[in-house]
């Protein structure tokens, strides 16, 4: 794949959409049709592939009689055939409102032309007759029409409401159109629409202002496209039409599956049009795995058969402007907006705590037996457990905590560990695990045992299952359960020492949490005070703390007199050897929530970190804010390949009960990942071989 390629958007299954809201005039179809095409022309420029204009926008909607006068008819048609004409050479298709008449009955229609021809024409279905609207009085609606063609310029062209348009060039690329009133009702003709195939639902508005009714909209478009696993794009009136007793604010509107990336600006007093890229091959991959969709279309395929699709070609824009039109979140798993991402963590915070009093009350017992590392993972959750006693009216001395120091445990996670548990008040032990690591090492015959510092896996491993030994037998012994604080993006990674090690407890709050939303939770809770103020310095000491296994010592640790390491950042950095977590937890996301290839995955993650100065940051806890090259993330993106779905999924096939907190994802194979443990990671690997340069 050639640089150029990759940075099309349309490459990687995107599709430059656009919503236009021209100036009118009421009746004059030769100026509205004028402004349409430069409307039409500008957006296909700007790497446009669709356009969609308001209801009735080539005649005006506040017409009322004058749609039964012959003279605007017949000029309203000769305004679309110079729209098709201009699509000649354009690059991109069009939808037009128009008024058109069919079996001696006048319609209101959208007409979708393309590459010098009028496609076919829509007309809607349901005509508002209540209120301030009386389009029952000049318009018919599509049931009660007779013809399925109508003649135009000449030609025969398609007619009819069930009428889908697909691109021959981009076969996810499908569409249908419906008219205003048509999605106000309960099943609104493209329920029907997304059934048959159409991935593009466009909706042509006049839609007058009233209060609260943008608000109604937002909801009413959102909800409709997430539905119907589709992008919406909504087009109304705007300046130019009548006020004689109705407003108009010309808003425009584009979701994609119930996510909203543009809206226009309001009562605006020129002609305006948005832009933005959807994810086509996001729409399909939904609609594949959400098997109720599929129950829907063959719930409904007797009525689905009879609906007609026209095929057109369309050639994909080789040139682009102004990259990737949408906001690709560095942190997927991170609300970027602060109100929403204090939300976030409440909810998620939450469910583990909820979950985890339903495992106690379940299980009958009477202590949480927990390792306190003075990292972040284990802090997390002994933050959840102490909330869990707390719910269950249980004292917190309940929880035992036990901070288990060995080879390579620095005396800042140390005294962190002891400062955070006496914070929250549950029962505290230190465990020297060093001794019964060092018999072992011994009856391994390890070089380690005779005073050789070699530092390989089964040192590391000694020490990691040492301390889960430790924690069941303390389980056994005190009639409790041993509570895991492995996350989510360790096990992503396979970032965890198998069996008797991290990998293993009774119950783990923390799989499905990503290490980056941890981060957050623990700030969340530190911002709240919920621990005090000496408990809120610990939280925001472990926050400042490097993410470290701390198995293996520094090169020259630091010494007291007692010969504890007092260094203040341990000596083995996690990120050293797995990447950056939180490039890392972007590529998980889009690889288990959506299934992409790795090349798009390293398309949308240069979008979101090839720039620090583009978009927003989730500000309190990133005094760093890092980018990264193409060449950066294609290299840690093969890391994460590599051990996702090479090394690490047999870890992943016997992982201990979890609550799933987020759409994200979870690696349960009882839950969200099933996975073979020995399947191989070239196709994956020779995906990413596309991303250019690295």
């Amino acid at each position: 794949m050639t640089e150029h390629e990759f940075q099309n958007p349309y490459t990687h299954g995107f599709a430059r959409l656009a919503v236009a809201v021209p100036r009118n005039r009421v009746a004059d179809p030769v100026f509205n049709t004028a402004e349409t095409i430069r409307l039409y022309r500008e957006a296909a420029a700007d790497g446009a592939m669709l356009v969609a204009f308001p209801e009735l926008g080539l005649s005006a909607y506040t017409c009322d009689d004058l749609f039964h006068q012959a003279a605007l008819l017949e000029a309203c048609e000769r305004a679309l055939l110079d729209v098709a004409a201009a699509s000649r050479d354009t690059g991109a298709v069009a939808v037009v409102g128009l008024p058109l008449r069919a079996d001696h009955r006048l319609f209101n229609c959208a007409a979708v032309v393309a590459d010098g021809r009028v496609l076919g024409i829509l007309p809607k279905t349901y005509l508002p007759n209540y209120g301030e609207f009386y389009e029952a009085r000049q318009f018919n609606g599509a049931d009660t029409a007779l013809s399925n063609e109508v003649m135009l310029g000449g030609e025969r062209v398609p007619f009819g409401s069930d009428l889908l348009f697909q691109s021959r060039q981009m076969p996810l690329f499908k569409l249908h159109v419906e008219i205003c009133e048509d999605v106000w009702v309960p099943i609104p003709p493209s329920s029907h629409a997304a059934l048959a195939g159409a991935t593009v639902l466009v909706n042509l508005s006049a839609s007058n202002i009233t209060i609260g009714k943008s608000d109604y909209r937002h909801r009413l478009v959102s909800l409709q496209s997430a539905r119907c696993l589709a992008a919406y794009l909504y087009t109304s009136a705007g300046i130019g039409e009548s006020t004689t007793d109705l407003a108009w604010d010309g808003q425009a509107l584009i979701y994609e599956s119930g996510d909203m990336l543009a809206e226009s600006e309001r009562f605006s007093n020129r002609s305006h049009r948005i832009a933005a890229d959807v994810d086509l091959e996001r729409l399909s991959r939904e609609r594949m795995r959400q098997n109720s969709f599929g129950t829907s279309v063959h719930k409904h395929k007797a009525a689905l058969a009879g609906w007609r699709t026209v095929d057109f070609d369309l050639p994909v824009p080789a040139q682009v402007p102004h990259g990737l039109l949408r906001t690709v979140e560095r942190f997927p798993y991170v609300p970027s907006d602060a109100a929403t991402r204090d939300a976030r963590c409440g909810e998620v915070f939450n469910i583990q705590v909820q979950s985890l009093v339903q495992r106690i009350e379940a299980a009958r017992i009477d202590k949480l037996v927990i390792g306190v590392s003075g990292g972040l993972d284990s802090t997390h959750a002994l933050l959840v457990c102490a909330q869990a006693m707390d719910r269950l009216g249980k004292p917190r001395s309940d929880i035992l905590g036990f901070t288990m120091p060995g080879f390579a445990t620095t005396g800042r996670t140390l005294q962190q560990a002891h400062r955070l548990m006496a914070s929250v008040g549950c029962t505290t032990r230190e465990i020297d695990i060093r001794p019964s690591c060092l018999q072992m090492l011994k009856d391994l015959g390890h070089p380690f045992a005779e005073g050789q510092p070699q530092y390989d896996i089964a040192f590391e491993n000694v020490q990691a299952g040492e301390r889960t030994s430790h924690l069941f037998r303390l389980a056994n012994f005190h009639n409790g359960i041993v509570v895991g604080t492995g996350d989510l993006s360790e096990l992503a990674l396979g970032w965890c020492t198998y069996g008797v090690g991290d990998h293993m407890s009774h119950y783990n709050v923390n799989a499905s949490v990503p290490k980056t939303l941890i981060k957050h939770l623990v700030h969340w809770v530190e911002t709240r005070k919920l621990l005090g103020d000496e408990g809120s310095r610990v939280l925001h000491d472990i926050l400042e703390t490097e993410v470290s296994p701390e198995l293996i010592p520094a090169s020259e640790p630091s010494a007291d007199a007692k010969g504890e390491d007092t260094a203040v950042q341990p000596g083995q950095r996690t990120e050293d050897t797995i990447g950056p977590y939180e490039l890392q937890d972007f590529h998980l996301y889009y690889t288990l929530r959506y299934g992409f290839s790795p090349s798009k995955v390293a398309f949308l993650a240069q979008a979101a970190w090839g720039d620090r100065t583009r978009g927003r940051w989730p500000d309190e806890l990133l005094k760093a804010r890092n980018e990264y090259t193409l060449a950066d993330i294609k290299r840690h993106l093969g890391t994460f390949l590599w051990r996702f779905f090479k090394t690490s999924q047999f870890k992943r096939s016997c992982v201990p009960n979890s609550p799933k907190v987020g759409s994200g994802g979870s690696l349960s194979p009882r839950g969200d990942w099933r996975a073979p443990s020995d399947s191989e990671a070239v196709v994956w690997m020779d995906d990413l071989k596309r991303v250019p340069g690295g």
